[in-house]
């Protein structure tokens, strides 16, 4: 769903010359910036390397739900696959932004009870101790889907379809938990081209840039 967004914005926005897209499935559209590699083993980049080197950022946006998954497949997904990119890409390139889609509640101590917080912490600590220019972790709580974009996850499509109806209400309840999609995709891709105060950004973070 972040992708999507991101996506979205990049090929709107005429400060982005080009863009290519990385995954197992292709994004179906067409548009003279966009370039598409279908990439079947997302723990190795050594074919990819030529089309990857030479860009300015990479927007991170792979993720996974935890639910029901053992840690160590957990983790397979989440730190194996993100380090396998960013390792690349510091290797190529170290004057490229990095910017990592984390997540609300991730523990940077990685010594949460909760498994997928104490991963995340992990990820996000071998991404900023990498030789990039610069790091970035994005921490959205909730994500509030525009322009039709979808989740490509059933619970959180069912989560959204259910609670629809009172994002008004959670808005001004908690509006700082609240950020939609693409109020979020223009706010990484600011960070990318002109930095931020913080290397971690949470929804509060993210609501308070004006972009």
């Amino acid at each position: 769903m972040v992708g999507q967004s991101v996506l979205r914005e990049c090929l709107q926005t005429a400060a982005v010359q080009a863009v290519t897209v990385v995954g197992r499935t292709s994004t179906n559209l067409t548009h003279p910036k966009l370039t598409e590699h279908i990439h079947a083993d997302l723990w190795d980049f050594s074919t990819l390397e030529t089309a990857l080197a030479a860009f300015d950022a990479c927007f991170y946006c792979l993720g996974v739900s935890s639910g029901g998954m053992s840690e160590e497949k957990y983790t397979r997904l989440t730190y194996d696959m993100t380090l396998a990119c960013a390792n690349t890409l510091a290797r190529l390139n170290p004057q490229m932004v990095f910017i990592y889609v984390s997540g609300a509640g991730t523990d940077s101590t990685e010594t949460s009870s909760t498994m997928w917080a104490r991963v995340k912490g992990k990820t996000e600590n071998a991404i900023l101790a990498l030789p990039f220019r610069a790091a970035y972790m994005f921490r959205p709580a909730a994500i509030q889907p525009m322009h039709g974009i979808v989740s490509k996850t059933t619970s959180y499509r069912v989560l959204y379809a259910v609670t629809k109806p009172l994002l008004p209400l959670l808005r001004w309840l908690v509006p700082n938990m609240i950020v939609t999609s693409d109020k979020l995709a223009r706010v990484m891709l600011h960070v990318a081209s002109h930095g931020a105060d913080k290397r971690v950004l949470e929804s509060a973070d993210i609501n308070a840039m004006q972009h």
